[in-house]
């Protein structure tokens, strides 16, 4: 109910008139007076009521006289009455009836109460009333009134003081009020031009309306009162305080701020009066240092100095807060000093209500804005807000730094404090933690650094700055904080200052990116320019603060043990780091990022993208290192960690650490412990839910603003991959990464937290480069760039280490190529340079992912629908694929592979659409290298194979060759035989596609050569491609025949053979193709450089033993060095020429040099002939036959004489060819020429039109001869030097030996017309060269016969037909011919020697068959006794032939062969095979038989004199033989032997001795010699007893003797001394025999019992025999033929033997009785003397 209306009215009335009725009452006995005024009061107020209509209106007229008895009453200081006044007036001035004049004398009545002490809290009741109700009380009385509040505020009394406080602050704020309300009245009436600023004269408030006035004059007063000055206004004030004094200053400026910034006036009292006075006041503050005790203020009254302090932030807070705008140079020294306020050496509690008064900055971003545009943007001035921030960044150091030391609430956290060491941390009070058994301890947020724990507080909501310490207005004594508390509001700070900056530069950006929008919208053409200011405020904010920010940021992080309080701080360094990426502020966006990145990381993480970048970022560094120092992981063993219990904890270097089941947090509480990414293995580090909740916030990064990035994506990216890693992620198919199956190592632990988590991250991950796609092009640039350094890094790190490389940069780049495939070619180069370059890398895992990107890229690449599709652009195709072919410059087999492996992909995917990718795709299959193993290989040769049996026709022609080069390299490769094999088998099928398809590959062939011959032309030079003169089509041929013939001369034998055998196959099959002059190069070209490079391999090739194949396979010994492998290749090569050279030859001698071709082809035939290798020289030798073989084709009419000419002209026949290759050069034995001219006539004129081919062919066969003579010397011409024992280089074989002969007979067919002796001297040398060659002990069972077969090897059967075919030959040819029989009789006899005399080889020594052992290597001599004698038949054969010959007259054959039989004659039983002298003697019978008639006939001619004496010792050697008969001689076959003996003796008897006359006289002599001493000296020393008498040689004895008595005892002694001779010998005899018995008794008589020596025995015998030999022989004479002393001789024996009869041997006895028996024949009785007459 409103206080005017009418029943208000009637109520006031009525309790006025009940009051004045009580006031009556009460005064009535003591103060009469009063009851006279309430009575008068009564009936004034019906009075009033009575007459006027606005009774109010009224009452307030009259109000003084209505208020008067009230005011008496007061004055009776009885309380009870007092109490009644004051009521009373008070309910007058709640109706508003109290006139100015009335409210002046209640004051006045009212001072007077509160001089005298009464009723306090009535009189402030009534003052408040009076003032709040009405506006009446102004000016003086106003004062007054407040004065009197004052006053009260200082009675003893505390209820009184703080009702008079209250009051004061009431009637304060009231005259504000008015003066607010006054205001809005005048608000429409236009002011008077404000006085000029810098009004000086601080009375002069003329200008101001009444409230106006009062406020003024009040806030001037207060101003005075706090600087202890007297007041202009409060006239008597009596005492004040500062405290107070400041609270009423704060409370009017921050209730009022429109008064001071509308009226100048008041903006002057804020400036000169309030402004100086804060500043003053600061002072004591400012200079003190904590370790004071307490500085004394410096006013009057003195106060303690927590209040004033605290007071004056709060002012000064509400200054900047409302009048910065006015006091921009004062504020600046406020900020300076509460920035002061904040240092380590203030008091706790003044750092405490300095950081309240900096958050209540921190939460106004505009004020912000403006300190900064005010203050950091001017050139000299102060940079506040920079300050600001650090210092707030500096107390939240110093507060983990700085022991607390002057706060008494400190030690009693202390518990608390040191808990990090404990296994968690305390809760709020700070106790220990406790065990958490049931995982139910909660813990309190906190920060823990270094040992210093703070708890956390929410201290105010956020983005509001509520404080707690200034508004302690009741504490006189510093309040003690709570731990924690600062830090609490100080972090608030912060996060409010970030969120506010942020949000205000994020709206005006947003606000500018539209408007631009819709400027660009209007005017598209238009590039509008955004004004910078805006722009240089933000970027000098974020420059000004972002050093403190970080820094303090970084530590709460590192300190930070709440999940939310952590949250909180790194979504303000992303919003910063995201902020300055929108400005473009590098320096700091990389600073925060890194920031964020480090947090990631377990602490000290060696990471160096992040410790440089740190480096550039050195401001705001004050204290010391802001990691945190969580013990490095570096357990021996990986921790055990159970999953399963809430309570598992381990420990960390002796740190213990709970881990609480994942739901709980714990300090820090660990997720992970991983394996570091670095070089050197460091044992573990351990990741916290922190490191994964900031990696989280890095991913939110990037992902949401990737664009503001740029060169941070470095960074990002480098962190991301060192967690990756620690967690063990790995890449998966496209670059996504998975968590690692089995978790790499025995070191990465994983707790169930982040297990659920790790999906979640790779999630992101792989969405983050996704998102690539959205990204602008520099953008994306920055995003590749910085994989690829990143990616190089790993790579560094990787060299030199075989442990798992960090391949999270490769995959990325993977990921991120494959999303920007719309866009490749912008990317591709970077991005494929530097895959290749991983793909280089030693570590296998790394260029796995290396050469999985690149394929995979290249193949989405490929596959990928471009616009314009790939087929029309050629270019990009090329691009795409060019990588494929870098791959191949890599040496590691993996990635070879890989990249073959995607090659057979992209054939079987694209293989039809290539068309000029081609040559790239080709070069990368070809790009085999031997070093890369066989599975490469394999995969290469596969995509080949799919190649040339699938694509051929649709690939462009000029391909083809390289293919061909293609497969040729894969018969090259040595790794995989197969392979080359079958890669040869793929040339076969390529050069069948090539014959099939011939007219359409020529025409496209064709074109194309026209298109370059042009280009070369304009060029100005030469085409340049292989075998360039000959068409293209032949070329394609020619390059094959090449790769063939490469592959001919292949390390690989199994290679050679079979490319060989393709390569001649394909010349027989389509050679017919080729055109006449590219034949030129197939022989030159091809088919003799195989041959050279096939001998000059074939002779440097290695002779150590191969001892296996590969595996098990087993070498046969004939291929068991690399030699005899080559050998194989060797014939195998030689062959297909030749072959080719017959069945081609009446092509190739059309070709002009054929007759060059051929002797470099003989030449060819010598050197392998000539070769060390049995099996090549003897294949050389069937090549031979077979070129010699061919028949002169039929002569061609068109061929034309020039040609022919040309074939014989001279220079061509005789320029001595120098063959390459290791073969001697052709010296020719003589010159062709004179060869030719020898059988064609004196001079070679122009040969006539038909002997054109004969003349060229005789050529030909000559030159055949001369290689032919060459052969044979050299292969039979004994090795020079050495002794015995060296194992010589080389032996011919036997099998080569005999080819090699036997060519001769067919040679010689057609060379005999100009055969000569000096030829046949030639021959004569080589077939006793090849003769005498011995053969190797392991041969010689299978060439030998056994040694008593009497057989002759195939070569000496060679040789034998040679020497026959000769033999013929000159029989039936012309008689000039015959010259040659002494030289073939010459050769013949001296193999004849062979029987007793082998022929030496050099200087080797060999074994006697039977002797050797086969396993050794040792050399055999031939069986020659067969074949010496076969020769001796020969022999005998051809002179019975010829003996009549003169040559062979002259030439003394016959005494040659008597000569040559000696020998065996000699030894006789010395000769290796007993049938050889039985063979010389029969052969000599028969030669004589057949020869001495011829001699005798030629005696006078005296050619045979010299042959005699050779006859002569002939038969002596033979009868007289020095060899003894073997032991083992059975007694038929000595009687055998003997015979022929005989035999001889009756030839001498017979053709000899009867035609003494026609021989000389000498050999008689000798005869007759030989036959005296066989009579006589026929013993052999040892025989046994029993043999004796057969071994004499009596028949033969007897023979000689019945020889020798025959011509000594004939009558016929043409000569006496003949005779002579013939008594001498038997007087010799006669007296050796007596001799002998003489000896013999004597000996006999001497030894007693004792036998005699057997020699001696034997002698006797002997001796005995040859008397009774002699005996019969004289019986049988001629009496008259015998000398009469040899009579006498015979008869003086007798005696002798009569001695010997008592001889005890009984063989002696028996002699002696046939000795004796003779005698009887000389016993007849005594012829009487008749002749002398007597009886």
């Amino acid at each position: 109910m409103s206080t005017s209306s009418p029943e208000a009215v009637k109520k006031l009335l009525e309790n006025m008139q009940t009051d004045l009725r009580s006031l009556s009452m009460e005064c009535k006995k003591k103060f009469p007076p009063v009851k006279e005024a309430a009575e008068s009061g009564i009936v004034k107020i019906k009075t009033i009521a009575a007459r006027n209509s606005d009774i109010l209106a009224t009452l307030k007229e009259n109000s003084s006289e209505v208020v008067q008895p009230f005011l008496m009453g007061c004055g009776t200081k009885e309380p009870k009455i007092t109490q009644l006044c004051l009521a009373a007036i008070q309910r007058l001035m709640s109706h508003e009836v109290v006139s100015e004049a009335a409210a002046g004398n209640i004051i006045n009545m009212l001072w007077q109460l509160m001089e005298n002490g009464q009723e306090e809290l009535k009189l402030l009741q009534t003052v408040l009333v009076l003032l709040t109700t009405n506006t009446v009380v102004h000016d003086q009385v106003l004062s007054k009134a407040i004065v009197l509040c004052f006053r009260l505020h200082f009675t003893k009394d505390n209820i009184t003081n703080n009702t008079a406080a209250a009051t004061v602050r009431q009637v304060v704020t009231v005259v504000f009020e008015r003066m607010v309300a006054e205001d809005e009245r005048f608000k429409d009436i236009v002011d008077q031009p404000p006085p000029v600023q810098g009004n000086t004269n601080r009375r002069s408030v003329s200008t101001l309306r009444p409230s106006a006035k009062d406020a003024y004059m009040l806030f001037q007063d207060l101003c005075q009162l706090v600087n202890a000055d007297a007041p202009y206004w409060l006239v008597g004030m009596t005492e004040m305080t500062r405290t107070f004094g400041l609270e009423l200053l704060e409370s009017v400026l921050n209730d009022f701020p429109r008064v001071f910034l509308q009226h100048q006036e008041f903006s002057f009292l804020l400036k000169e009066r309030v402004c100086p006075l804060v500043i003053k006041l600061f002072s004591p503050n400012i200079k003190f240092r904590q370790g004071n005790s307490s500085a004394a203020s410096p006013a009057p009254v003195e106060k303690p100095y927590f209040p004033i302090c605290m007071r004056l932030l709060r002012v000064v807070s509400v200054l900047i807060k409302h009048f910065y705008s006015l006091l921009v140079t004062e504020c600046e020294i406020f900020l300076s000093l509460l920035v002061k306020f904040l240092d380590g050496e203030k008091p706790q509690w003044l750092r405490a209500v300095a950081v309240e008064s900096v958050h209540r900055l921190c939460v106004q971003p505009h004020l912000l804005r403006s300190f900064c545009l005010s203050y950091d943007m001017k050139q000299h001035s102060t940079k506040v807000f920079r300050d600001i921030v650090n210092a707030l960044g500096s107390f939240i150091q110093s507060l983990f730094i700085v022991l607390n030391t002057g706060n008494p609430a400190a030690t009693n956290t202390s518990t608390g404090g040191s808990g990090a060491q404990g296994a968690a941390q305390g809760a709020a009070q700070g106790g220990p933690g406790a065990g958490g058994q049931g995982g139910s301890l909660t813990t309190q947020a906190a920060f823990e650094y270094r040992g210093t724990w703070i708890p956390l507080m929410t201290v105010s909501v956020q983005g509001s700055a509520k404080a707690t310490y200034l508004e302690m207005l009741d504490k006189v004594e510093p309040p003690s904080i709570p731990e924690g508390y600062a830090m609490s509001v100080a972090f608030s700070a912060l996060l409010d200052l970030v969120r506010g900056i942020t949000s205000m530069i994020e709206r005006a950006l947003a606000k500018e990116e539209e408007e631009a929008a819709v400027r660009r919208e209007a005017n598209p053409d238009q590039n509008t320019q955004l004004e910078p200011g805006a722009h240089l405020v933000w970027e000098e904010m974020v420059s000004a603060c972002w050093c403190g920010l970080l820094a303090a940021l970084s530590l709460l992080l590192d300190a930070s043990t709440d999940e939310t309080a952590t949250e909180s701080i790194l979504k303000a360094e992303l919003t910063v780091a995201a902020l300055c990426g929108r400005l473009g502020l590098v320096t700091p966006r990389d600073a925060f990022i890194t920031a964020i990145c480090k947090a990631s990381l377990p602490p000290h993480y060696a990471l160096t993208v992040l410790s440089s970048n740190t480096a550039n970022i050195n401001k705001a560094k004050k204290t010391a290192s802001k990691t945190a120092p969580l013990a490095k992981a570096t357990t021996t063993h990986p921790p055990k960690m159970s999953r399963g219990n809430t309570g598992a904890s381990y420990s960390i270097q002796g740190q213990s650490v709970q881990i609480i089941s994942s739901s709980s947090e714990s300090h820090q509480q660990v997720v992970a412990v991983g394996q570091p990414l670095s070089v050197q293995p460091q044992g573990t580090v351990v990741l916290t839910a922190k490191n994964i909740q900031c990696m989280r916030t890095l991913l939110n990064l990037a992902h949401c603003h990737g664009v503001v990035l740029g060169t941070s994506w470095q960074l990002v990216l480098a962190t991301l991959q060192h967690l990756v890693w620690i967690l063990g992620l790995k890449p998966g198919v496209g670059g996504a990464l998975k968590p690692g199956r089995a978790v790499e190592g025995p070191s990465t632990v994983l707790t169930t937290a982040v297990m659920t988590d790790l999906p979640v991250i790779s999630n992101i991950l792989s969405r983050l480069f996704e998102s690539s796609q959205y990204l602008d092009d520099v953008s994306l640039h920055h995003l590749i760039h910085a994989l690829c350094s990143l990616s190089l890094e790993a790579v560094e790190m990787a060299y030199g280490t075989n442990k798992e490389p960090s391949l999270f940069a490769v995959a990325k780049l993977l990921e991120t190529g494959l999303v920007n495939m719309d866009r490749i070619e912008i990317l591709w180069r970077p991005l494929t340079g530097h895959l290749l370059e991983v793909c280089q890398h030693p570590n296998a895992r790394m260029r796995e992912w290396g050469a999985e990107a690149v394929t995979s890229l290249i193949k989405a690449g490929l596959a990928y629908k471009h616009n314009p599709p790939l087929a029309q652009n050629q270019r990009l195709q090329l691009l795409l694929l060019n990588p494929l072919k870098e791959l191949s410059n890599v040496l590691h087999a993996d990635i070879r592979q890989k990249q073959l492996e995607s090659v057979l992909q992209i054939l079987q995917s694209q293989g039809d659409s290539l068309g000029p990718g081609w040559p790239l795709v080709l070069g990368v299959i070809g790009a085999i290298r031997n070093d890369q193993g066989e599975s490469l290989i394999r995969t290469a040769f596969q995509c080949l194979q799919l190649v040339v049996t699938d694509f051929l026709p649709t690939m462009p022609c000029a391909c083809l060759q390289i293919v061909v080069d293609v497969a040729g390299s894969f018969g090259l490769q040595n790794q995989e035989l197969n392979i080359s094999l079958t890669s040869i088998g793929l040339l076969w099928n390529i050069s069948d596609y090539f014959f099939q398809r011939g007219e359409a590959i020529t025409q496209e062939l064709e074109r194309e050569e026209a298109a370059l011959q042009k280009q070369a032309q304009e060029k100005g030079e030469p085409l340049n491609r292989p075998f360039h003169p000959a068409p293209p089509f032949d070329c394609l041929w020619l390059c094959l025949y090449a790769k063939l013939g490469q592959l001919c001369v292949d390390p690989r034998p199994a290679v050679r053979k079979s490319a060989g055998q393709t390569m001649f196959s394909t010349i027989a099959a389509h050679g017919t193709l080729l055109q006449q002059p590219t034949w030129h190069i197939v022989v030159w070209k091809v088919l003799f450089h195989l041959l050279d490079c096939v001998r000059k391999s074939s002779t440097t090739a290695d002779r150590e033993k191969i001892e296996s194949g590969g595996g098990n396979i087993l070498i046969h010994h004939s291929r068991d060095t690399a030699e005899k492998q080559w050998a194989e290749t060797w014939v195998l090569t030689l062959a297909g020429v030749a072959r080719i050279f017959n069945t081609r030859r009446y092509l190739l001698q059309q070709l002009g040099d054929y007759f060059k071709a051929w002797e470099v082809l003989l030449d060819h035939i010598q050197s392998a002939a000539l070769s060390k290798n049995s099996e090549v020289s003897l294949a050389a030798l069937k090549s031979f036959q077979e070129i010699l073989q061919i028949a002169t084709p039929v002569k061609d009419s068109t061929m034309s004489t020039d040609a022919l000419a040309a074939m014989g002209v001279p220079p061509v026949l005789i320029d001595p060819l120098s063959a390459p290759g290791p073969g001697r050069p052709l010296l020719r034995s003589d010159s062709m020429l004179e060869r030719l001219t020898s059988y064609n006539g004196a001079e070679l004129q122009a040969p006539p039109p038909g002997e054109e081919s004969t003349l060229e062919d005789a050529a030909l066969w000559w030159s055949a001869w001369n290689t032919w003579y060459r052969t044979g010397t050299d292969s039979t011409r004994p090795p020079s030097g050495g002794t015995g024992t060296d194992r010589p280089s080389f032996v011919p074989s036997q099998p080569f030996l005999t080819a090699l002969v036997q060519i001769f007979p067919a040679l010689y067919q057609h060379i005999k017309t100009g055969f000569s002796m000096e030829d046949l001297r030639k021959l004569g040398v080589i077939l006793h060269g090849a003769v005498s060659i011995p053969i190797s002990s392991d041969a010689s069972p299978f060439i030998l016969p056994s040694y008593t077969e009497a057989v002759l090897t195939s070569l000496q059967e060679a040789v034998l037909t040679a020497l026959d075919v000769l033999q013929k030959a000159i029989c039936v040819g012309p008689e000039n011919l015959q010259v040659m029989y002494p030289a073939i009789f010459e050769q013949l006899l001296l193999f004849v020697e062979f029987s007793c005399k082998p022929p030496q080889y050099g200087k080797m020594e060999t074994k006697h068959v039977a002797n050797a052992k086969y396993n050794q290597a040792e050399w055999v001599a031939l069986n020659y006794v067969p074949f010496a004698e076969r020769s001796l038949e020969v022999v005998v054969d051809l002179y019975h032939k010829t003996a009549c010959h003169k040559a062979v007259i002259n030439e003394k054959v016959l005494q040659n062969i008597i000569k040559t039989l000696r020998m065996p004659l000699g030894l006789k039983y010395g000769c290796p095979s007993e049938s050889t002298w039985k063979l010389a003697v029969s052969s000599l019978l028969k030669v004589l038989s057949t020869g001495l008639p011829v001699a005798r006939q030629h005696a006078s001619s005296r050619k045979f004199d010299t042959m005699w004496p050779e006859l002569a010792n002939a038969f002596k050697d033979f009868l007289f033989t020095k060899s003894t008969p073997p032991d083992n001689v059975s007694i038929q076959e000595f009687q055998k032997n003997e015979a022929i003996d005989v035999e001889v003796v009756q030839l001498i008897s017979t053709e000899i001795l009867p035609f003494a006359i026609f021989i000389p006289k000498d050999f008689v002599g000798q005869i007759m010699a030989m036959l005296n001493k066989g009579s006589i000296h026929s013993q052999s020393s040892s025989f046994t007893e029993a043999e004796v008498d057969v071994r004499m040689r009596e028949e033969f004895s007897k023979v000689c003797f019945e020889t020798l008595l025959q011509f000594s005892f004939s009558n016929k002694v043409s000569t006496p001394q003949e005779g002579y001779i013939s008594r001498m010998a038997l007087s010799v005899l006669l007296k050796r025999s007596q001799d002998v018995l003489r000896r013999y008794v004597d000996d006999e008589r001497l030894s007693g019992r004792c036998p005699l020596p057997r020699q001696q025995v034997t002698e006797i015998i002997f001796v005995l025999k040859a008397i009774s030999t002699l005996m019969d022989s004289l019986k049988k004479t001629q009496p008259e033929n015998v000398d009469g002393t040899t009579w006498a001789q015979v008869i003086a024996l007798y005696p002798t033997l009569v001695e010997c009869i008592t001889c005890s041997s009984s063989e002696v006895s028996s002699a002696l009785k046939e000795a004796m028996g003779p005698f009887k024949d000389f016993m007849q009785p005594p012829v009487s003397r008749v002749q002398n007459g007597e009886s």
